[in-house]
């Protein structure tokens, strides 16, 4: 009981640490008016998968950096069940790349196509959930 409310606690740490920063930012670039003008320009990829383009913000996070930096910032977002269900799928397919490549690259195998097969699959799977596939 003791180790495991330990082990709680520190995870809730770790996840307060990185998504209640980020969660602020994202809510001051919305007030700011800089969310609006990034939700624009990535609106027509973002259609695609039927998402918001805000939510392209979240997709790179999690792409990025790590699934926690996404819920921080899908946290600031309105989003119905379904488009968090399409984005979280999408993040499972493709996160934390560049660590993940670093670790891939030190097995031996080629980084760059599995990047691209990770992001393809991604956007694949966004764009089929969307479809009602």
């Amino acid at each position: 009981m003791k180790r495991g409310l330990g082990k709680g606690l520190r995870v809730t740490w770790e996840l307060t640490r990185v998504a209640v920063p980020v969660y602020i930012i994202v809510t001051w670039l919305q007030y700011a008016g800089v969310l609006p003008v990034i939700a624009g320009v990535c609106a027509p990829v973002m259609e695609l998968v039927g998402l918001p383009g805000e939510a392209s913000l979240a997709l790179v996070m999690g792409w990025l950096l790590h699934l926690y930096a996404a819920i921080g910032v899908i946290l600031g977002l309105s989003l119905s069940t379904k488009q968090i269900t399409i984005i979280a799928g999408m993040l499972l397919l493709a996160h934390s790349l560049p660590l993940e490549t670093v670790v891939a690259r030190q097995t031996g195998v080629r980084v760059l196509p599995l990047v691209a097969l990770r992001l393809a699959a991604s956007f694949l799977f966004g764009i089929l959930l969307n479809l009602g596939w």
